[in-house]
């Protein structure tokens, strides 16, 4: 069986036919979404991280008054752009909304994809070291992160307050949660490395590099290298991978206004430049919910993963996307063999 989540960029703009206009309404209506999505039995509930733009941010507050609302529900993230992060403040607030959440908190992390602020970070007030790229700095990061969610010692103790100079872990820490943290990958040499440290893959709907080959193909092959990576190293525990897709059926004569348009044009992959590199976006996948379930299950990605992630259209509320993800997980997912 597979888990079906649904993913949010968190977008906001107040133009005609948005339901969604200041950064308030973006985020009262996650939440809501998360708990009507709890409700139609969707297995998680996911958010995109961007900085200076009017989209999703700083995740945790949001993700815990998730947590908060909802009792079964996985909550995380697609993905949190490590170039930004304090990785000692990130471990605790992550290690904080995961005790709130009772355990369900799935956390992607990564690199991140290009921002709207040229070097956004270093505004943040991290700037790579010498010889470092912004993408070292990430895993450096990252690699601090998660030593100190996994209980590391992370500074000494102050001998005139404590007698003694030992090692000090962030506190409270959150048991499992280092078996809960997902990579970002959007490159084969990526996913490989990915298993090699022991994290989750995520994979969304865009690679950074072409070989010519379908987007499902690439991406399933990325899995694979990414699965055997995890058996050389040894892993004890089963990883997850995740795929994300843009599904949306028609099902009434809204949906059919929104998206009957797009259904062929977005049937195909893409192929252009991003941020310096070849990449390949993958298609949509829009009609009538039978039609749509016949094509998923021929989409090979989709079949290595054992969770896909739904992007939704934000900007048209709660209600509609309630309708949309009630169709993916009653009608879709049954004829798609993944229930």
């Amino acid at each position: 069986m597979k888990r079906i989540g649904f993913l949010s960029f968190g977008h906001w703009q107040a133009v005609p036919g948005s339901l969604v206009h200041t950064g308030q309404d973006a985020l009262l209506q996650t939440i809501e979404l998360a708990v009507a999505a709890e409700e139609l039995g969707v297995d998680g509930a996911y958010v995109r991280v961007h900085h200076f733009a009017r989209q999703l941010a700083s995740p945790y507050p949001l993700l815990a008054a998730m947590a908060a609302r909802t009792s079964r529900i996985e909550i995380g993230t697609g993905v949190i752009d490590m170039r930004y992060e304090n990785p000692l403040y990130a471990a605790e607030e992550a290690s904080i909304t995961d005790l709130i959440s009772n355990g369900r908190l799935q956390l992607g992390i990564s690199r991140g994809s290009p921002e709207t602020a040229l070097n956004g970070y270093e505004s943040f007030g991290y700037v790579p070291a010498d010889g470092e790229t912004d993408a070292d700095m990430a895993r450096t990061h990252t690699e601090v992160f998660r030593a100190a969610i996994a209980g590391a010692g992370v500074a000494l103790s102050n001998p005139k307050m404590t007698g003694s100079s030992a090692p000090l872990s962030i506190q409270p820490q959150s048991p499992g949660l280092a078996d809960r943290i997902w990579w970002g990958s959007g490159t084969r040499a990526t996913a490989t490395w990915t298993a090699e440290q022991g994290m989750n893959l995520m994979s969304s709907t865009l690679l950074t590099e072409d070989t010519g080959v379908p987007f499902d193909e690439l991406q399933a092959e990325q899995i694979a290298l990414f699965r055997s990576a995890w058996a050389e190293a040894g892993w004890e525990r089963e990883p997850r991978v995740s795929v994300s897709r843009s599904i949306l059926p028609i099902i009434d004569d809204e949906t059919r206004h929104y998206f009957g348009l797009r259904a062929q044009a977005d049937a195909k992959d893409q192929v252009g430049m991003l941020d310096g590199a070849l990449s390949r976006f993958g298609r949509s996948y829009i009609g009538e919910p039978d039609a749509i379930a016949a094509e998923l299950a021929q989409d090979a990605a989709v079949a290595a993963a054992d969770t896909v992630l739904v992007t939704v259209p934000n900007q048209l509320g709660v209600e509609f996307n309630a309708r949309i993800l009630e169709s993916i997980v009653s009608d879709v997912s049954s004829a798609a063999g993944w229930r």
